[in-house]
């Protein structure tokens, strides 16, 4: 298999060289360009065969094979044998390669004859950034490099990574960087050809969307796996390796926002060529940054020999598409003025300018230490609060914006009609502050947040409202049946504002997981009782067990109150990995007060007493609803609609929404 997987990779290269080569050539001979796009299936068919021949490794237990015997052993359950597909450098590099491969092949064979004009290029970048990666695969990185002799076992995989998350969150988030690179390469073509019109933001909005959908899904995955088992109580903890995941998909969302000034008044080509160009760097950024090492993180791989060429890499494509976009400049002036300020136009600009303003920020705090070393020799960290005081306002105007925004029209607005139509979200907004405040609740940051909740959604709704009777008068539906034919009509527009209420939903958990949790830790001894809010726990005993290569130590504690069940959060530690122990963590989710009730075993001592970590994360399961409802409105306002070409520019679309107007 190793032979095989290594030939594969060799050729996969020549092949992606080749392909390169016949795309440029392929501007003026119909034959190469064919041959091209054949070769790019050629690239994925070889990768497939690659990757095929490492999991077959890894499930037989070829530990001749370095790869192999780092990331996997006998005792390893056959389910993360899997997860050791990408769980280690080399795998996870070649899972990114082989999904360019697939990704590539498919969207050229989708665009071949439609885009017969920006095909060439198309095909000519994809293959660059296929050639890079199988460079650093072959030649830096293979994970099919020999061991001089073969070990009887292998280390085992990361016992952090020995979890159902890890199946899904690496697999999705990998494929979102790797996502980014198909609008990137049609947003390289139309600035190389000068086909700067509508029909490259036609195919590059279809690509974007997967990539935000995919991406967002694997942070979101991410988010639940540090939730259950890091143990610090939190779902976001500002991490470098977290923060640089987050760029490209809050790029891509401005991305996915201002394509719709450019296909309504033709304003933005400037933005938007900027940020699909910053979303794919920006891809390439995290890449480097989890690969190199050069960020202290539990998601980052330790310093290895492949920083120096994403760095590389990283620079010849930012002044690459720098160059592109500066080439062009000229002919990517607006074309129109802003009339208003209240106008959608200039709703959706602010959009643009919060959240790069929310990216740089992010950026800037995650790339701070090391700026900080360079200039003072010193690496200065920058935790959570810095995070939270910058980005904290730009999110709540953020979330002021998608509640005004979808009220206001082309090019001006009537100030007295915005303000009609915003009087009953605001006053509801103060309706459930006023209750909030009665039943105690007093901190001016929570009550602010929950009335732009409760506004933004009153917004939402008062355009589902509007839409439901006006359809409901001119066929005689009835509302479920309205409601229904309002969102099929007009996915985009709608499935972007149910990705709106599922944001909202997330806000909610976001509030008061951070300004209404508890939190402390209590050493005790067997029999004794310790509260923490409205929950009273027993510890009752220390006990140890053992698995196949693990050994488990767990304290088995009774809720006594508000309910009585048994829990047993516990520590895992692996063969090899006895310094790196996994925890089993006890998450109640406390359906009454849509609160979690998180019980984390610290530690424990020779007398058998143990030192319990007990935190209550008040409406922490909105996330995670949040996140599903927003999902599914990505994929309602990504669902290709009947017709391919856009609307006619006299007819609006209503709503700064994430998928469509």
């Amino acid at each position: 298999m190793a032979e095989f997987g290594r030939l594969a990779l060799l050729f996969a290269l020549g092949l992606a060289g080749y392909n390169l080569v016949a795309a440029v050539a392929g501007r003026r001979w119909d034959g190469a360009l064919t041959s091209a796009r054949n070769g790019l299936l050629g690239v994925a068919v070889l990768l497939t065969g690659a990757v095929a021949a490492l999991l077959t490794a890894l499930l037989t237990h070829d530990f001749s094979i370095r790869y192999v015997a780092e990331n996997s052993s006998l005792e390893m359950p056959r389910i993360f044998i899997f997860t050791a597909l990408w769980g280690g450098q080399a795998g996870s590099l070649l899972f990114w390669a082989w999904m360019l491969s697939a990704l590539a092949a498919l969207a050229v064979w989708l665009h071949f004859y439609a885009e017969a004009r920006l095909i060439p290029w198309v095909i000519a970048v994809l293959s660059g950034i296929q050639l890079f990666f199988l460079l650093v695969i072959n030649f830096l990185t293979n994970p099919f490099e020999k061991l001089p002799v073969v070990l009887p076992n292998g280390r085992g995989l990361n016992p952090l990574l020995q979890d159902p998350g890890m199946l899904v969150h690496p697999p999705l988030l990998l494929s979102g960087y790797v996502s980014w690179s198909i609008p990137f390469a049609f947003a390289a073509a139309a600035l190389i050809t000068g086909r700067l019109d509508r029909d490259w933001l036609q195919v590059t909005r279809a690509w974007a969307m997967l990539a935000w959908l995919v991406q967002g899904a694997g942070l979101v995955v991410g988010g639940w796996w540090a939730y259950h088992v890091l143990g610090w109580g939190g779902y976001w903890g500002w991490d470098p390796v977290e923060n640089v995941a987050l760029l490209p998909w809050l790029v891509g969302t401005a991305f996915i926002h201002s394509l719709m000034v450019q296909e309504r008044r033709g304003m933005l080509k400037l933005w938007n060529f900027g940020l699909i160009m910053a979303a794919f760097n920006l891809s390439i950024f995290g890449t480097f940054v989890v690969r190199s090492g050069v960020l202290t993180s539990v998601h980052s791989f330790a310093q290895s020999s492949v920083g120096p060429a994403f760095f590389t890499f990283l620079g010849i494509s930012l002044a690459a598409s720098a160059a592109l976009i500066f080439y062009r400049l000229p002919v990517l002036r607006t074309q129109g003025d802003f009339e208003s300020l209240l106008s959608r136009e200039a709703a959706f600009l602010l959009n643009n300018l919060l959240l790069v303003g929310i990216a740089f920020a992010t950026l800037w705090g995650t790339i701070f230490p090391l700026l900080s070393e360079a200039v003072r020799g010193e690496k200065l960290t920058v935790g959570p609060p810095f995070y939270n005081q910058v980005n904290g306002p730009l999110l709540l105007g953020l979330l002021l914006l998608m509640g005004v925004g979808p009220l206001m029209g082309w090019r001006r607005t009537r100030p007295a009609a915005l303000l009609r139509d915003l009087l009953g979200p605001a006053l509801a907004g103060l309706v459930a502050v006023g209750l909030l405040f009665a039943v105690g609740i007093r901190l001016t940051e929570a009550l602010l947040g929950f009335w732009a909740v409760v506004f933004v959604a009153g917004t939402v709704f008062l355009e589902f409202y509007r839409a439901v009777r006006v359809r409901r008068r001119a066929v005689g539906e009835g509302i479920i049946p309205a409601l229904i034919g309002v969102i099929g009509r007009n996915r985009r527009r709608y499935g972007g504002y149910i990705v709106h209420l599922g944001i909202l939903l997330m806000a909610v958990g976001v509030i008061g997981s951070n300004f209404f949790k508890l939190e402390r830790e209590f050493t005790v001894r067997p029999g004794e009782t310790f509260s923490l809010g409205r929950y009273t726990l027993r510890f009752e005993r220390l006990g140890e067990w053992t698995d196949p290569g693990v050994r488990n130590v767990g304290a088995l504690i009774t809720q006594v109150e508000p309910f009585e069940r048994e829990l047993l959060p516990h520590r895992k530690f692996y063969r090899n990995w006895e310094q790196t122990p996994a925890s089993h963590i006890e998450v109640v989710t406390v359906a009454p007060w849509l609160e979690d009730l998180y019980v984390f075993l610290t530690g424990w001592a020779a007398d058998g007493s143990a030192t319990i970590h007990v935190f209550v994360n008040p409406l922490v399961p909105f996330v995670w609803l949040g996140a599903a409802v927003a999902l599914f409105g990505g994929v309602l306002a990504a669902w290709p609609a009947r017709q391919t070409r856009a609307a006619p520019a006299a007819v609006p679309a209503r709503g700064v929404v994430a998928g469509g107007g």
